[in-house]
């Protein structure tokens, strides 16, 4: 090979390796971040409080509920909150909101686990006046999240003579994820008792409660990342959802100050949740403001949504055969999980 054939091949060499290094450079890195919801149906200690209905989970109760169910329940939560987003993130979930549970204590029962206990997650709970005794709760990992304020925001509910009808508060937290100012509401909307149409507007009074406190904030944030997930009750294309809370299922119509539903495609599809009567819902949802939706920024923006669900956490048998494998088939222990999946978002941030 003669001298200029091998200048000009080291040259052409030379600029591969720049392009290449060049190329390689211009991959970004992200950050993730992981947020999820999870009703965790019927989640009760075994002591009775004569101010709370929870007759039934005590040891003497219908449900026989005993030191050792309720030491099994928390086992099997546990044995799916530990892997929920661990193959985004080793840590897994830095936020987690919660329903059913009926007080402070079990969560933090459940947070002492041993497969949760290294992450550290701190409680945020208020009692709420509900009827059956059931509340919702935040459990965070302040390595990535720190709390600012909270509050409980109550919803009126009535019965059709005027009666005030019990249910359960909206949490409400502010709070910094991994710096970045979040404003987090954690919903159970009133259950579908009586029928959907006859119970439709208890919810759609949940969901104007929660787009209210919503709405104030962002005339101050119009940029504000809000993160509303919760049991809603409701599927996402019910009108508590759609009209009233004003979510949208098109991301390329969400405008600034209005909030993006990522599961109706999951729904669209027959995934759900939960299911009743051989029929898939979709209550189990977290909804989030505009500002996630725009990759480019510099702060968290959503990836994508996900429900978890594997083999162990599924009915095998009998009339539940498929669905979520729940606690109790009426007063009978199952041994299971929970009733429903739970969902969650993964976020990411552009590493600096």
């Amino acid at each position: 090979m003669s001298i200029k054939k091998r200048i000009l091949y080291s040259q052409l060499f030379v600029l591969l390796l720049i392009a290449s290094k060049s190329s390689f450079a211009q991959q970004k890195q992200y950050i993730p971040a992981l947020v999820g919801f999870y009703n965790l149906e019927n989640l009760f200690d075994t002591i009775n409080q004569p101010e709370v209905n929870d007759e039934d989970f005590t040891p003497d109760g219908a449900n026989l509920y005993t030191p050792t169910v309720y030491l099994d329940k928390l086992g099997k939560l546990e044995e799916v909150i530990s892997q929920i987003g661990t193959d985004v993130s080793p840590d897994g979930l830095a936020v987690l909101g919660c329903a059913e549970i009926e007080n402070e204590s079990v969560l933090r029962d459940l947070a002492a686990k041993p497969g949760l206990k290294k992450r550290n997650y701190q409680v945020v709970h208020f009692n709420s006046p509900d009827e059956r005794g059931v509340d919702v709760g935040l459990l965070y990992n302040p390595r990535y999240f720190k709390v600012i304020s909270s509050s409980s925001l109550y919803v009126p509910l009535k019965d059709s003579d005027g009666k005030p009808r019990y249910t359960r508060d909206i949490l409400y937290v502010h709070g910094l994820l991994q710096g970045e100012s979040f404003h987090i509401f954690v919903n159970h909307w009133p259950s579908r008792r009586g029928g959907e149409q006859a119970s439709a507007p208890g919810r759609a009074l949940a969901a104007s409660v929660a787009r209210a406190h919503i709405d104030s904030i962002f005339k101050t944030e119009p940029d504000a990342k809000i993160i509303l997930m919760g049991d809603l009750n409701d599927d996402p294309v019910s009108p508590s959802v759609t009209k009233v809370l004003g979510a949208k299922t098109d991301q390329s119509k969400v405008r600034r100050s209005e909030l993006f539903n990522p599961w109706n495609a999951y729904y669209k599809d027959g995934i759900g949740t939960l299911a009743y009567n051989d029929a898939w819902n979709l209550f189990d949802q977290i909804i989030v403001s505009q500002s996630f939706l725009e990759k480019d920024q510099e702060g968290f923006f959503l990836q994508r949504a996900e429900i978890f669900k594997r083999e162990f956490m599924l009915q095998t048998s009998g009339r539940y055969k498929g669905y979520p494998k729940r606690t109790y088939d009426f007063s009978i222990y199952m041994g299971g999980y929970s009733d429903h999946f739970p969902t969650y978002l993964i976020l990411l941030k552009e590493k600096k």
